[in-house]
């Protein structure tokens, strides 16, 4: 690996980025679109139900986005045959890997920034932690959608196909995280397979902000962590040079 290559795989991959209005439009709008429909939604509910889930669900909104235009963005290199012609220049596998998670990283920064700013002073997401904490959640889960959605993409051969993959990486962890239902009244076999995901941890850290003054959330960003590093490791282990 070589941190010069990753950093101007990295910089191809944003000026890519800045000449691509719709991506930039759904990475950066959708996430508060939908946070701002939820709200809608709720806003006469009693209870204050928006407040309940809203928090969980700015972290599942990145964390989907990130996935779907990692996966494809990937797999539209390797398809398109521009994969194949870096590889054969002193590119590697990992500088390539660590070249989108720079890239996507610093994207979702300022996703994270935008959907939780709009979440709490536009919305009227009221949290008992800080609004940094919720951020660095919020950042970590667009991350890890990156890193899955890396690592997906090498087993997709079409981009159709990488968006398919999206029910079997997601759909799972959503319906396992404890959002929809407390990980604790599960069955014992789903809440053990629950513990194994990384987007219980993700809603557990943002109901962990939401809920306390004084929130701790270092376990939770260490398991997101590894699941990262893991989901990196792996996603240059599985690349292939092109689709055959």
């Amino acid at each position: 690996m070589n941190p010069r290559i990753t950093l101007a795989t990295a910089g191809r991959i944003l000026h890519q980025l800045r000449n691509d209005r719709r991506t930039i439009a759904l990475l950066l709008l959708v996430p508060c679109v939908l946070i701002g429909l939820l709200a809608w939604v709720f806003a006469d509910a009693p209870g204050g139900v928006f407040n309940l889930i809203g928090a969980s669900l700015l972290g599942v909104f990145p964390f989907v986005i990130m996935f779907i235009v990692t996966s494809v963005s990937t797999l539209r290199e390797r398809t398109s045959g521009t994969l194949e012609r870096l590889l054969t220049t002193p590119l590697g596998k990992a500088d390539l890997m660590l070249g989108y998670a720079v890239a996507f990283g610093l994207v979702a920064i300022v996703q994270s920034l935008v959907a939780t700013g709009f979440a709490v002073w536009v919305c009227g997401l009221d949290i008992a932690g800080p609004v940094w904490m919720l951020t660095v959640v919020a950042l970590f889960d667009a991350v890890l959608g990156t890193a899955l959605g890396l690592l997906a993409s090498g087993f997709a051969r079409t981009e159709f196909q990488a968006v398919q993959f999206m029910p079997a990486f997601v759909l799972p962890q959503f319906l396992l995280c404890g959002l929809l239902v407390p990980r604790a009244h599960m069955p014992s076999v789903l809440s053990t397979i629950s513990d194994w995901l990384p987007l219980s941890y993700a809603v557990d850290a943002m109901k962990n902000v939401t809920g306390s003054a004084t929130p701790t959330i270092g376990k939770e960003l260490l398991v997101m962590g590894a699941w990262i590093v893991i989901s990196l490791a792996l996603g240059s282990l599985t690349l292939r040079r092109r689709t055959p």
